[in-house]
């Protein structure tokens, strides 16, 4: 057989060089058959063995009968069926190649989204154990990661909250779509307790859900239970995260643990994506300009209460206590407070402003307000405890025997 070599040097002293097909044969010592094959073929030659044959082709006839009767049959059952007496790897190999025949192929369909209509979120647990201070550490189920991908960009987002508790969810999901700089018109959650859950038959959205999608403009969609296909864009996400993300990572501190993950989204958002054939950062303007503008006052979220100020000058938010201004004891006050921050307000004036502690049963004091309550517990003292003693009129013993009607210098009287 002509070797790929021969074959293009055949090629080559023919059309390059001009030389004639007997002096090529006789330059290379072949027949001038072959160089003219050679010269007709236009791609090179390979070796090709011819078909053995298989131990199948004597079942084939029962075969392709039972699978027209039955076409989802098992290999299994065929191979019982018409005594297959070798290994079922070559039964089940011929089966393969004639069940679309009798069966027709099921595609899977591709799910494709339109621009700006949807988001899927939901909560991803690493497993970590993140410092909280004080001592204290916080795992993933207690430090849930807020995550969100938009449909048609693929754009990820996430952050790292407190809490699963309505304020903090609220907070980070506010946070997310701010930073998306647009609203999708669809958002996608799972059965979560803050969120809704199905009920009845239908999907049912807690309160707070209602009054932030409804400063949104858009819709919240609650999943089915027991249906991850949903929202497989996001579920493709913590898988990302926890192969790319996590390996060979420590955190410091939940601000640490934020400051790395959004420097990993970046990088992500810019990375190709094989089912897009381009980069999520290539759409995002596409998916942001189809997308709902933001509203031009936010929604409410985070912790919101209003109080009276009892003695201690304290306030208790997810189980931490924070001081307050002692000028303040009695009177109506506000709080405030986000994933970062617990601000404390009256008639509009701010009393406290403390950095958000995320460990539990702590107590935190500005050193101001122990300061100004040591100073108003003196001033008390010095008005309700007079400084000096009070004149007070004493009487002479003679006063109470005239009183009590006795004559001491009756010589009777003893």
């Amino acid at each position: 057989m002509l070797d790929v070599e021969d074959w293009a040097e055949i090629r080559r002293l023919r059309r390059s060089e001009g030389v004639s097909i007997s002096e090529i044969a006789r330059v290379l010592a072949i027949s001038r058959n072959t160089v003219k094959a050679a010269l007709a073929s236009d791609e090179p030659p390979q070796y090709r063995r011819r078909p053995a044959g298989s131990v199948v082709d004597a079942f084939e006839a029962r075969i392709r009968e039972l699978l027209q009767a039955f076409p989802t049959m098992p290999a299994t059952v065929i191979a019982e069926r018409v005594g297959w007496p070798h290994s079922i790897r070559t039964l089940s190999g011929r089966v393969a190649e004639l069940r679309p025949v009798y069966l027709p192929p099921d595609p899977a369909s591709r799910t494709s989204y339109v621009a700006g209509e949807i988001a899927q979120c939901d909560f991803w647990f690493p497993d970590i154990e993140v410092p909280v201070g004080f001592g204290q550490t916080r795992t993933a189920k207690q430090l849930p990661v807020l995550t969100m991908v938009t449909g048609y960009a693929r754009w990820d987002s996430a952050v790292l909250i407190p809490s699963r508790r309505a304020e903090d969810l609220f907070a980070g999901w506010w946070q997310l779509i701010d930073a998306l700089g647009a609203v999708p018109r669809v958002l996608v959650w799972d059965g979560e307790g803050a969120i809704g859950r199905w009920r009845g038959r239908r999907s049912e959205l807690t309160g707070e859900c209602q009054g932030f999608r409804g400063t949104l403009a858009t819709k919240v969609i609650v999943c089915r239970p027991a249906d991850p296909e949903a929202k497989g864009l996001v579920e493709r996400l913590h898988d990302y995260l926890e192969r790319s993300f996590l390996p060979g990572r420590a955190f410091t501190s939940p601000a640490d643990f934020n400051t790395q993950l959004q420097g990993f989204l970046v990088r992500a958002n810019t990375r190709q994506h094989r089912a897009l054939g381009c980069r999520p950062a290539d759409r995002i303007e596409a998916d942001r300009a189809a997308m709902l503008a933001l509203p031009p006052v936010g929604p409410t979220v985070g912790w919101r209460s209003s109080t009276r100020l009892a003695r201690d000058h304290y306030i208790r938010l997810d189980s931490n206590d924070y001081s307050v201004h002692p000028s303040m004891i009695g009177r109506r006050i506000d709080i405030h407070a986000d994933l970062n921050r617990v601000q404390v307000f009256c008639d509009g004036r701010q009393v406290a402003d403390h950095e958000r502690v995320w460990a539990k049963h702590q107590t935190i004091s500005a050193a101001d307000h122990v300061a100004a309550a040591r100073a108003l517990r003196r001033d008390r003292l010095e008005i309700v405890r007079p400084t000096s003693e009070p004149d007070v009129e004493q009487r002479r013993l003679a006063d109470y025997d005239t009183a009590l009607g006795l004559d001491l210098t009756d010589p009777g009287v003893a």
